[in-house]
């Protein structure tokens, strides 16, 4: 009995309860479920949307209670609607906002990732976070949890990537990313059709000729992140394919792994870095 334990485990695509030796999951076909490479901590990724949604959210609130707080004499507490709780801006310099001037003469490139969990106030934390709540749900429902985490991730880079090639100096905020996932979802709504896939993308085309607006309309708004962010949202859309047309396996799993081992590595370091150098500075 004990050996025929040993020799059963869990597919690691559909979690089904399959015999080690199989060549091929007989529930979802996966080629050599058995194989160590594919039976690691990278391809059992993560377990529940809902937790991942939440530790995105709880990242993002830690580093901005942080960097309120590494400079707590230089906190803006003006009532002002947009300046309200704005953390010092040594502070974010040190947690890694990015833009030409932190990475051609400060900190380098791993602040395209990290300036995705900065923020520069209270109505601009709330704003992204209840935004990324909506928009995270929505993608994971109809691309799935790995894939919405590879566009959070990736389309934030790249939306940053965009802004310095645009000459942006100093730039934070998860709207980048979260205009990835509008323009994934904007994406999925087009290529999909019919009337569910249109009403998504009226609802959702709606939010993005919002932002547009309210980014002439408001100085110090980073258009250049956003346009970037959507535009990555949309070709990762393409890319990945959604779940009607296409669904998760592996290498969605491995790439999501790989972000978040990023992530993880870089929220890390600028922490570490970030603290350190305040107290010997």
């Amino acid at each position: 009995m004990e050996k025929q334990k040993k020799q059963a485990i869990l597919c690691p695509n559909c979690k089904s309860l399959i015999s080690r030796k199989e060549s091929r999951c007989p529930y979802c076909g996966v080629s050599q479920p058995g194989s160590w490479w594919k039976y690691n901590f990278l391809t059992q990724g993560f377990r529940d949307s809902d937790q991942l949604l939440k530790a995105i959210i709880y990242a993002n609130i830690g580093l901005y209670v942080l960097s309120l707080l590494l400079y707590i004499r230089g906190l803006n507490l003006s009532l002002s609607l947009f300046g309200m709780l704005s953390p010092a801006g040594k502070s974010l310099e040190l947690l890694g906002a990015t833009g030409t001037i932190p990475i051609d003469y400060g900190r380098g490139w791993w602040t395209l990732v990290s300036a995705n969990y900065l923020h520069g106030g209270i109505l601009h934390i709330l704003f992204n976070m209840f935004a990324l709540r909506y928009l995270g749900l929505l993608v994971i429902e109809e691309y799935g949890m790995y894939r919405m985490f590879i566009i959070y991730t990736l389309g934030g880079i790249f939306g940053f990537l965009v802004s310095y090639l645009f000459k942006v100096e100093s730039t934070i905020g998860a709207s980048a990313a979260v205009c990835s996932l509008m323009g994934a979802i904007l994406y999925f709504g087009k290529s999909r059709g019919g009337a569910y896939g249109q009403l998504i993308f009226r609802q959702i085309g709606g939010w993005a000729v919002g932002i547009f607006i309210f980014g002439l309309v408001i100085r110090g708004i980073n258009n250049w992140a956003h346009g970037g962010g959507m535009a990555a949202g949309v070709a990762l859309g393409f890319l990945l394919g959604y779940q009607e047309r296409r669904k998760e396996n592996l290498s969605h799993k491995l790439i999501a792994g790989l972000c978040m081992i990023v992530t993880v590595v870089v929220l890390g370091y600028a922490i570490a870095s970030g603290v350190y150098l305040r107290i010997v500075g």
